[in-house]
């Protein structure tokens, strides 16, 4: 599993001005990943959050730019590619990757990744924090977000 060897973080995020993007694409994979940062970003403390949805991956990293530049102390972005036939795959989870580590980088606002790029929906559902599921990276995207605004404002 590739949560081996993760961090347990415990984060207080109290004040803070989260905004979540999340893709439209694959309703249940989508609603997991919401749900898992719903309840990171409330055991963290975190009640002034904002939910925006976009068509797709793609589209994280402009929605990201915006909520980064708006106010926002941190961005969640969600969202799922699964593999084709094609290269339409690679494209847009580069796009993504890049697009959101630009985003971050560029303002200084963390960007929680919970872009799952999976080979089939198998996998995809594995990681929702669904029901059955073995991981739960929607909730790891907020809970990183959150403990990376926390921990940049030891630097301040």
């Amino acid at each position: 599993m590739s949560g081996h060897g993760a961090p347990t973080l415990t984060v207080d995020g109290r004040g803070l001005r989260v905004v979540v993007v999340a893709a439209s694409w694959h309703t249940q994979v989508m609603d997991g990943l919401l749900d898992g940062t719903r309840r990171a970003l409330a055991d963290a403390g975190v009640t002034d959050v904002t939910e925006v949805r976009v068509p797709g991956s793609f589209e994280l990293p402009v929605a990201a730019a915006r909520a980064a530049g708006g106010g926002a102390d941190a961005v969640v972005a969600l969202g799922v590619v699964i593999r084709g036939g094609t290269p339409h795959f690679d494209y847009v989870c580069q796009a993504a990757t890049m697009g959101l580590t630009d985003v971050s980088v560029r303002t200084g606002v963390p960007v929680g990744f919970g872009v799952l790029t999976c080979d089939d929906d198998a996998q995809a559902l594995d990681r929702a924090g669904l029901a059955g599921s073995h991981e739960d990276k929607g909730y790891e995207a907020a809970q990183a977000a959150v403990a990376t605004v926390v921990a940049l404002r030891a630097l301040a």
